[in-house]
């Protein structure tokens, strides 16, 4: 209806206006509008045909790609489950000697370190040793100024020279009966006090020069030289540094095996890598009724010069010794819950053990059961294996065994 009514109206207007060329401009293009249109149709019917084209071919690339993958498992890098070998580290698993242990901490001590005081009064003159010189018993290491105490010593000899003579002269006339028993008797007692004065003024003097009480080495200096002390002011502390000794304080049923002269070993906090013998020299006949636990004094038995007087020490008592223990390395021992397990190395394959543990020491941790000797046991690596994982162990020439 509408393409009847727009043909009169054009043919009205073609005859009013005489548009005849806009008229076929129209036409021409109304005729380019269909084919594009006709083509447009074409296009779509097929581009079905050129989908299912496509789809076939990332079918077949996707089965290529899986078969490839197949292909690689074949060539070492993957497991025919698609799992590449986890790399581990392993060690023999050995027999050999281990101990147990009581431990405790304390500090070395010297057993023999004094305060040296002064015992006169006077003026230092000289100082004749230092901090960290070694003394002899008897040696000399202050030096008081003398005078006062030479002139006290010189009139004290003086009168105990005069009281002898006059002791000389009365016993003489005693003896003649030219003198009474009263006199004889006060010239003897003025004698003995003149001696004994004189005595006191002698010690005075040698009180002047302090000397070391006894061999050892001078750990602390407070005097200075002109420094005016006075009789009980401090002025060295000596120490001897042989014996050094810990004491300990352990509980009564780990003290009820251990006996004087027992051989213990000494580790140094500082460098553990510094380790020493003792000996166990007292064990405390009493309990301590507060903490039950009994004093046990420890000395070092020959220290490196690097162990000093209050260095803080682990002190190992061996309990018992079990000779023919197998034994693997610590980290190889993995723990959850109440259960421990491993894993041994069997043909480039990880398989679990559960393992029943026994001593530890020094790294190495005896098994009672779970592993035998010579079996070679994954050290590092095998926090995320399971039984049956493929490995792939690394630089196993250069491996240790646990029993070294």
């Amino acid at each position: 209806m509408e393409a009847r009514m727009e043909a009169p109206m054009v043919g009205a207007l073609v005859r009013r206006k005489g548009l005849i060329p806009l008229v076929v401009a129209i036409l021409i293009v109304a005729g380019v509008g269909v084919g594009l249109m006709l083509r447009s149709k074409a296009a779509s019917g097929g581009g079905g045909d050129a989908e299912q084209s496509d789809d076939a071919k990332s079918g077949k690339s996707e089965n290529a790609a899986a078969a490839g993958g197949a292909g690689a498992g074949k060539g070492g890098e993957v497991n025919g489950e698609g799992k590449a070998p986890v790399p581990v580290r392993i060690a023999s698993i050995g027999v050999a000697p281990i101990s147990s242990y009581v431990s405790a901490t304390a500090n070395l001590v010297a057993e023999d370190q004094v305060e040296v005081l002064a015992e006169a009064e006077g003026r230092v003159a000289s100082l004749l040793v230092e901090e960290g010189e070694s003394v002899g018993r008897g040696e000399a290491l202050v030096q008081l100024v003398r005078g006062d105490a030479e002139m006290a010593a010189a009139k004290a000899r003086v009168r105990a020279g005069n009281a002898g003579v006059a002791w000389e002269r009365a016993k003489e006339m005693h003896a003649r009966g030219l003198v009474s028993q009263g006199d004889y008797d006060r010239t003897v007692m003025e004698k003995e006090v003149a001696d004994q004065e004189m005595a006191e003024a002698e010690w005075r003097l040698s009180k002047t020069t302090v000397r070391a009480p006894f061999e050892g080495v001078i750990t602390v200096r407070k005097v200075g030289v002109g420094q005016h002390v006075r009789p009980g002011d401090a002025l060295f502390t000596i120490t001897d540094f042989d014996p050094l000794i810990a004491r300990i304080y352990l509980p009564e049923r780990d003290v009820l095996a251990l006996s004087e002269g027992r051989e213990v070993r000494l580790t140094l906090r500082a460098a553990e890598a510094i380790r020493f013998r003792g000996r166990i020299r007292q064990i405390s006949p009493v309990v301590d009724t507060a903490t039950g636990t009994v004093k046990v004094t420890v000395e070092a038995v020959s220290p490196p010069a690097a162990v000093r007087p209050g260095a803080f020490v682990t002190v190992d008592i061996v309990k018992s010794t079990r000779h023919d223990a197998t034994l693997l390395p610590r980290e190889a021992v993995l723990r959850e819950l109440q259960e421990s397990h491993v894993f041994i190395a069997e043909n480039g394959v990880a398989r679990k053990r559960v393992v029943t543990l026994g001593i530890e020491e020094a790294g190495r941790v005896e098994v009672l059961s779970g592993v035998e000797a010579g079996e070679q046991v994954i050290v590092a690596g095998q926090g995320g294996l399971r039984d049956g994982s493929p490995v792939k162990v690394m630089d196993a020439p250069a491996v240790k065994s646990a029993a070294m």
